[in-house]
Order: structure tokens, then sequence, then C-alpha cells
């Protein structure tokens, strides 16, 4: 039996693709043939799959498993196939919190919206990421849905730090002031432009040489020129970082190096940076919308309000208060384990199995 993978867009430096690629491997160690149809891809991952136009016919032994997380057009040659379909779904953010800024992106979201509901009555098992991604899934018309998060590991770091930006944020961090780390897209839906707020307010407040690394790269091209331009206004040039997208080994000097994880988005299907943060020992403060509760789960501080000074006083908090950061390191170790890559890769092929042997 095959179970090949089909997916919009294949990255490397990009959760999914991860993702991806850890999921063809499980499938091939639990023995069925599994290969990865992409309808574009970055130019360093062209030999790890071929393009959605390579899937020839239907030979009777194969099923498809879809990776959805946008619109595309790739949507149209899974739909019009005749093989049983699985769907991982990663969570598509609505239209309405993109449309302002990234009306193109707006439109891709809103797309695959249509296109996840038109997939239900043809698909025979859908995979959430999350609960709350899950519940998305219910609502769409799918009937058998199983929740198995990420094939990532998320709980530790296999690279080194870039020696020379770690030595530069640990020369920073000697003259003084904590470093706020946020990682992930650079987009209007993850608010950024709040952590810019909250760091004003936490400058004022508590700590005037206090600065916030934003690291990852731009989704669109109107929304990140208007963050920086918003730093600028504000004074804040010499104390937020906006690093666009960079190496493993960046980013893992900027774990080494962060103080606390902030994270302000307004809608998150799982949130795999706040894990990533648990695993790197940095706490977590968090505005507690869409999967952020379930995802982190009393392991980190989460807020019912961002408001600019009520987060900043938690920042502040948990910055300050050794015990309560001994809590949540205890705490994150714990929910940290829950998310062992050994343990959902048993759980997705497992899924995977039932659905395409019933």
């Amino acid at each position: 039996m095959r179970v090949d993978q089909v997916l919009p867009s294949l990255a490397s430096r990009d959760a999914i693709g991860v993702h991806t690629r850890n999921a063809q491997r499980a499938l091939r160690a639990a023995g069925f043939e599994s290969d990865i149809f992409y309808g574009t891809c970055t130019p360093d991952m062209t030999t790890a799959g071929r393009p959605v136009s390579a899937l020839g016919r239907f030979d009777g032994r194969r099923a498809l498993l879809y990776q959805a997380s946008i619109g595309s057009p790739v949507f149209d040659e899974l739909s019009a196939r005749t093989e049983p379909k699985l769907v991982n779904y990663h969570n598509i953010t609505p239209a309405p919190l993109l449309a302002a800024w990234e009306p193109e992106v707006a439109e891709e979201t809103a797309l695959g919206r249509r296109q996840l509901e038109r997939l239900a009555p043809q698909c025979r098992l859908a995979i959430a990421v999350s609960h709350f991604n899950e519940q998305e899934l219910r609502a769409a018309g799918y009937r058998h849905t199983a929740v198995v998060p990420l094939l990532i590991d998320m709980t530790s770091s296999s690279v080194e730090p870039d020696a020379a930006v770690l030595g530069r944020l640990m020369d920073e961090k000697s003259a003084g002031g904590a470093d706020l780390l946020y990682v992930g897209k650079v987009s209007p839906h993850k608010a950024p432009h709040d952590l810019v707020k909250m760091l004003a307010a936490y400058r004022q407040v508590y700590d005037a040489e206090a600065r916030l690394h934003i690291v990852g790269s731009p989704l669109g091209t109107h929304y990140e020129p208007a963050l920086v331009g918003f730093v600028d206004d504000l004074g804040l040039e010499d104390a937020v970082d906006v690093t666009g997208s960079v190496t493993p080994e960046i980013l893992e000097a900027y774990w080494r190096a962060a103080d606390v994880y902030v994270s302000a988005s307004d809608h998150e299907g799982f949130g795999a940076p706040l894990i990533e943060a648990m695993g790197h020992g940095v706490p977590v403060v968090a505005y507690g919308v869409a999967a952020v509760p379930e995802t982190v789960e009393g392991a980190g501080v989460i807020l019912p309000s961002k408001e600019p000074l009520r987060f900043a006083t938690a920042v502040a908090r948990v910055v300050r208060d050794a015990e309560l950061r001994r809590r949540l390191a205890g705490a994150a170790r714990q929910r940290v384990a829950e998310f062992s890559l050994d343990r959902s890769t048993k759980r997705f092929v497992e899924a995977v199995r039932r659905a395409v042997t019933a």
C-alpha cells in the first residue's frame, strides 16, 4: 500500500515542510511506500519530492494524504482524483485577520477554507494537530477525525548556535536589559505590532534597556515594512530587532539568549514555537486565544488581554520572580514530554494505518 503526500508548497525552513518529511520517514518505516508531491517548492527541496503533475494514474493501491494549510491550485488536482483521501489539517488563518494588510494572502486563505469544506465528503480521515483544529474540521463537515501533534522535534535542538550571533546577543545582555523573543511568521494575525506596544510600556515602567527580537520571514509584502516603520515611529529602532528568515544555527542563538518568549497572536491552530520555547527552557507569556491555552496547558503565563501595560507587567513578573520561573520550568518539562517526536509519530502511523486499511 502506498500513502503519498500532497501539499501546496514544500519549503525547508517551514514547520509543515519538516512535518511532511518526517511523516514520509514514519510511513516508510512502517512499511508503506510514500512519496511527496508539491505544487511549488524552494530550490533546496526539489529532490525531496516531485511536482503534483507527476502523480500518474491511480493503480488501486494508493491513498493520498493532503497537508492542508492554505488555498492552492493543487487542491483541484487532488479533488479530481479517485484515490482514498486523508487530510492533515494545520489550520488556515481566517481571511479577515489578513485582509487589511495582505489582501492577496487573505484570498488564498479564504479559498483554502472553501476547499477544506469541499474535501470533507471524500475524506476517510482528517488528522488535526490540535483539538482546536479538530473542532474546525468537524464544523467543516469531517466525520472521522483524530488529533496528532506536529511531527517535529520541538523538545530539543540538534544544532549548535551560531557563535558570532550568540556572542553579539550575550554582549548586549551583559550591558543590561532583558531579551524578549518572538519566533514565527511576521504577519498581521500574529500581531508582533502588539509586542512592540508591550515593549514600549515595559521599557517605560520596568526596564529601559529591554530588547525584543522578532525572528521569522514575512507573510506577504505590506505588513513587515509597516511594522518596521511603527518601530521607528516609537523610537525603538535600537531595541527591536526584526531579523527576517534565519538559519537553524542563528535561531538557536536567539533561543539561548532569550529571557522570555512572548506571543500576542490573534489566531493559532497549534503554535509550535510555544513548545519550542518550553523545550529550550524559555518561559512563555502569551495571549490566550484559539489553540494557545490548549498548547501551553498551564506551563506558561496565559493572558486574557494583551493590553500593553498588563502584558508588560506579566513579562516583568516572569523576569524578576525566580520562584515563578522555577515553577514554570518544571511544568514546561512535563508538558514538552507530551509532544515527543517518537510519541507523536506512533500516533500518526496508527491513525493512518487504521484509515487506509479500513
